[in-house]
């Protein structure tokens, strides 16, 4: 069995959607996990941003605009008016149900309610049209009946494969399985989800769930690329990456893969492809257990951190200074991104500010503490386990003319990582990239960037 995910570009109209069963294999089980449609989540946020702001009737205007893009969704990808006829009204009860929660004092829990919709629409859609308009057998699959989160927020595996496995067997034969991604329920039975970009972490938990073959993640982009093509020109999609490049290019920035999704299947050796559902001829990436031997494969670029500086007042002993450095960052639930230290100074980065103020009144009592913002780590990634002479060389040099503020070297076998302010961030991913893989780079010519996009499928 394969589990594939397409994301929101990939259902994003009813000619998306019409282009997908020609993606889908034929010959063996699958399960499709989806996303809510391109621009239906941040519609449905706005929704709950309006009532939390006590914006009624703005709140039921959107309702209401919503419902009529769907409903003229479903006679285009429906065009027989029985089927269309039908799906509206199975659409119209979603959305009474975000008309019946905006009438009341909106709650968290509400929100997540609302919030859950867009990957309910989508998935009934594309069941729709492939049972009726395709005459092709599928089965709906709730993920709310299987997808669970336990007391710490974690997904629960146990019971996802219990009760995953239980749903698969009531249908044995059946080779087309369709349900949401993103939406789960709590420790207590609620609607809840797996935060933004989590439909790949469903696709990966489900694959994990069920030992799949393969799990396949299709966007819009031709796999992960060496570098941020928003910014650099010539990037070009990495064949080949190990779980743990992945993990730490998708933690650092990588958009086109959700930090967590990796590790389900990491866990279970399950490979993960990243393929575009545009150009679905090409390769795309293959994240796998195996790394290459290129030193440097690819550059990613996180924002938005916050770099503080803290040196000790030397009352305290050096082991004590760091225990309660770090102790402050626990006690206040806040993670650490990047950290270098000397004898009597740590410093480190955050991405999360939310209880800056708290954390900074308590590292004060400790010792002096300098704070910089507006800071991005550049992080590149790639087969750091063997010693590679000039590679830092390279590095350095390619970073000559820009200021550093931090340096993180040898806490992974896969990342060298350096900070820089975000006024930087654009001028050193292209000077990374034009020393380490444009042509007469530092790197081995495998590492490089191929003449032209066919030499990169070669």
């Amino acid at each position: 069995m394969k589990v594939l995910k397409f994301g929101g570009t990939s259902v994003g109209s009813a000619q998306r959607m019409r282009a997908l069963p020609a993606l889908l294999p034929t010959h063996e089980p699958i399960i499709v996990v989806l996303s809510a449609m391109a621009g239906t989540t941040n519609a449905l946020v706005d929704i709950a941003r309006r009532l939390y702001a006590a914006d009624l009737s703005g709140a039921i205007q959107q309702i209401e605009n919503l419902r009529q893009h769907y409903r003229q969704l479903a006679w285009e990808l429906l065009p027989e008016a029985a089927v269309a006829a039908e799906a509206c009204t199975q659409l119209d009860t979603a959305f009474d149900t975000v008309q019946a929660l905006a009438r009341q004092p909106l709650t968290a829990a509400g929100e997540r309610v609302i919030l859950a919709q867009g990957e309910l629409l989508s998935t009934l859609l594309f069941h729709r049209y492939c049972t009726a308009m395709l005459g092709r057998e599928a089965v709906l699959l709730p993920a709310l009946e299987f997808m669970r989160l336990d007391e710490n927020a974690e997904p629960a595996a146990g019971f996802i494969q219990e009760q995953l496995t239980s749903l698969l067997a009531r249908h044995a034969g059946q080779q087309l399985f369709i349900t949401q991604g993103y939406i789960c329920r709590n420790a207590q039975g609620q609607v809840d989800n797996l935060k933004r970009g989590g439909s790949d972490y469903s696709a990966s938990l489900i694959g994990a769930a069920v030992r799949a073959q393969e799990i396949q993640i299709w966007t819009d982009i031709d796999g992960l690329h060496n570098n941020d093509p928003r910014v650099v020109e010539g990037t070009y999609p990495i064949r080949e990456l190990s779980f743990d490049e992945a993990a730490e290019l998708a933690y650092f920035g990588a958009k086109i893969l959700h930090p967590s999704s990796v590790l389900p299947a990491r866990e279970h050796g399950i490979p993960v492809r990243l393929l575009n559902t545009l150009q679905p001829q090409a390769p795309g990436t293959l994240i796998s257990a195996r790394t290459g031997h290129d030193a440097i494969k690819a550059v990613a670029a996180k924002d938005g951190l916050t770099a503080l500086k803290v040196k000790s007042s030397r009352r305290l002993p050096t082991p004590h200074f760091l225990g309660c450095v770090f102790g402050v960052f626990e006690r206040h639930r806040t993670s650490i991104d990047m950290i270098t230290t000397s004898e009597v100074a740590v410093s480190l980065t955050i991405d999360d500010a939310t209880h800056l103020p708290a954390i900074l009144d308590e590292l004060r009592r400790i010792g002096e503490v300098e704070v910089d913002e507006q800071q991005t780590i550049i992080c590149l990634v790639g087969n750091l386990v063997q010693e590679q002479p000039g590679l830092a060389n390279a590095i350095f040099r390619a970073l000559r003319r820009v200021p550093l503020r931090m340096i993180s070297y040898g806490g992974s076998a896969h990342n060298v990582s350096v900070l820089v302010h975000s006024a930087d961030k654009e001028r050193t991913l292209r000077a990374l990239n034009q020393e380490l893989f444009a042509a007469g780079s530092w790197l081995p010519q495998r590492a490089k960037a191929p003449a032209s996009y066919a030499a990169a499928l070669a």
